[in-house]
């Protein structure tokens, strides 16, 4: 009965056509649809910007301290203060990985996030004297660690290949923008609370500062998606739009939740992309180690602490404006080797001013063009996220494998920065010169082997016809 039901189903559905006017329609509000989950998931991601933001500022707050007695009142000498910042990266490395393998076996980055925003917060506030100083740093890193990776692995669950570099580029804007607010704050801070309590003011920079993570961490708990199968504020319509749009968007994230995060690890340790970009990453971060001494490098121009930090925020508000720019720009054009390598040149502009003069006007100029890396940063991070798209649980240990082994540059960048090579700092320059030119080159290997792929996946497209004349999935280059 069945058999004879489905034939007559079939043969009367062989003689009926859906009216255009029927398609269109439908369509029409799938789009709509489509937009609204967009706009809805994009305010809900927003928190994210809040949250990288305070991340950076709780991380980089030992640098506007170190203008206001931090150093002097604990007592630090030679490279004591170095390695307080360089400890931070030691539990960054270790957690990354094992943070991201777990957060895709839970499902629930809206409770995990938060949970370690939390502890950091809470770690951030006891920075005291130096012992406890290297303690806090070195758990801090552990707190910190599962987060920027685990936002990343979020962001690529949700947005198709083409909205990705943007939103990529939305969140990693809690960079730039809390070393600008982070300056502002610490500047009001470090003028207004001295001797407050019997408090000096940079202790109130740690106890200001890490409460107001913890609260932020409390809120972000409610707003924060988990991924598209399983986020209880969607309608079931909802979510099956969220899956299914990503399948047609020339991968198959949608399908591949199967594999096990052991799966994943072993697929992006196999993967010499994986370990290429973690290399490039590594180098390009030690580049960027100017970043954890923008204040100092701020002070070289001869100003008092309060002018000095008031001075670190315009260069990075512009930093901001370049690399949603940039990135928005990329998305459009579907290119991200050629900006990356444009914003990397910019900022080596930068370190060649500064190694040639010390005007001040002309190394003013030259912060601005060394904070503008961020732009050709975040870029990066879209890039990493689209070429290893298909599969989820090799992209959450991938992301995790390059951002946590290239912090070794973070590390081995507190130490470039040495005080007796100031004021000038050109042997700092010339290592930051020499690391950003190899960073470019190695990607630009990495953008001609993509572009090879692409061409081999289109030879073999049009070989099979396998898949009818459509296109399918595409290394973004």
């Amino acid at each position: 009965m069945s058999a004879l039901d489905d034939s007559k189903t079939t043969s009367s559905s062989d003689n009926f056509k859906v009216p255009p006017s029927a398609l269109g329609h439908a369509s029409c509000a799938r789009d709509d649809l489509e937009r609204r989950i967009v706009r809805k998931l994009d305010l809900r991601m927003s928190i994210i910007v809040v949250i990288f933001t305070l991340n950076y500022i709780d991380r980089s707050n030992v640098s506007n301290a170190r203008l206001q007695g931090f150093e002097q009142d604990l007592h630090l000498q030679g490279q004591q203060y170095a390695t307080i910042l360089s400890i931070l990266f030691v539990g960054y490395i270790i957690m990354q990985v094992p943070a991201n393998m777990f957060l895709y076996w839970l499902g629930r980055p809206s409770i995990f996030l938060p949970s370690c925003m939390l502890v950091w917060g809470a770690i951030s506030a006891l920075t005291g004297f130096y012992a406890g100083a290297v303690l806090a740093r070195f758990f801090l890193g552990f707190a910190e660690g599962p987060f920027y990776p685990g936002s990343l692995f979020l962001i690529s669950q949700w947005y198709k290949r083409d909205e990705l570099a943007l939103r990529v580029a939305l969140v990693s804007c809690g960079i730039p923008i809390s070393n600008a607010f982070g300056s502002l704050i610490a500047s009001g801070i470090l003028q207004g609370m001295q001797g407050k309590l019997g408090q000096a003011a940079w202790r109130w920079l740690f106890y200001v500062e890490g409460s107001i993570t913890m609260f932020v961490a409390i809120c972000a708990m409610f707003i924060l998606p988990d991924f598209p199968h399983n986020t209880r504020w969607l309608s079931p319509e909802e979510r099956a739009l969220a899956v299914s749009r990503l399948a047609e968007d020339g991968d198959s994230r949608a399908e591949l939740w199967n594999k096990t995060s052991m799966q994943g690890l072993r697929d992006a340790v196999s993967d010499w992309k994986v370990w290429w970009f973690t290399a490039a990453y590594t180098v390009q971060l030690l580049s960027q180690s100017f970043a954890a001494y923008f204040p100092t490098l701020s002070a070289t121009m001869g100003y008092n602490t309060t002018v000095t930090l008031l001075l670190c925020a315009p260069p990075w508000v512009f930093s901001t404006i370049a690399a949603f720019a940039l990135s928005r720009y990329s998305d459009k054009k579907q290119k991200r080797y050629i900006y990356y390598a444009a914003s990397n040149g910019l900022t080596a502009l930068g370190f060649i001013i500064s190694v040639c003069t010390m005007n001040t006007a002309a190394r003013y100029f030259s912060l601005f063009l060394m904070a503008q890396v961020y732009a050709g940063y975040m870029v990066f991070w879209g890039w990493v996220n689209n070429t290893f798209a298909r599969e989820p649980a090799k992209r959450a240990v991938a992301v995790a494998m390059i951002n946590a082994l290239g912090s070794i540059g973070n590390i081995t960048g507190s130490y470039v920065w040495q005080s007796q090579w100031g004021p000038t700092y050109r042997y700092s320059y010339a290592v930051c010169i020499a690391t950003i030119s190899v960073s470019t080159g190695m990607l630009g290997v990495m953008h001609l082997h993509l572009k090879r792929l692409n061409d081999r996946i289109a030879r073999e497209e049009r070989d099979n016809e396998a898949l009818g004349g459509t296109v399918g999935f595409r290394y973004l280059v």
